[in-house]
């Protein structure tokens, strides 16, 4: 029994996935559901956290992907979604470092602050430094 588990736990280490659960804990099926529903519960606050945060200010996106860590120490389908997740960011990082994707967005970013320029300098010309709610009818 005990040389299957040795090799159980090689085996999910070499993958890196299941439960990082205490083996004490995992030992006992009652306390490792109950260790499993906690960590359930807590990375489903932190999740709700980040949600919460998105339209408001704080960082939304952060917090949703520490409440998957928080997850993903204890279920596997939160460790694959993070793996993908960790994928796509890597190839995403990747793309932007690309001579031409960075010439692209460094136009865009210019164009973009010219026109805001623009603007800026026509409202200025037009109704001087008064800010828009102070503007009376004229």
């Amino acid at each position: 029994m005990e040389g299957n588990g040795k090799e159980t736990d090689e085996g999910r280490d070499r993958q890196g996935l299941g439960s990082r659960a205490p083996e004490f804990v995992r030992s006992r099926r009652a306390l490792h559901l109950s260790w499993q529903v906690g960590v359930f519960v807590v990375g489903l606050a932190v999740v709700a956290a980040g949600v919460v945060m998105l339209p408001l200010p704080g960082p939304g996106w952060v917090v949703i992907f520490g409440g998957m860590a928080i997850w993903a120490t204890e279920f596997v389908w939160a460790q694959l979604v993070l793996r993908w997740t960790k994928r796509k960011v890597t190839e995403a990082a990747q793309k932007a470092l690309d001579p031409k994707v960075r010439r692209r967005n460094i136009i865009l970013t210019a164009t973009g602050l010219v026109i805001a320029a623009v603007l800026v300098g026509i409202y200025v010309w037009k109704f001087g430094l008064v800010m828009p709610w102070s503007i009376h009818r004229q």
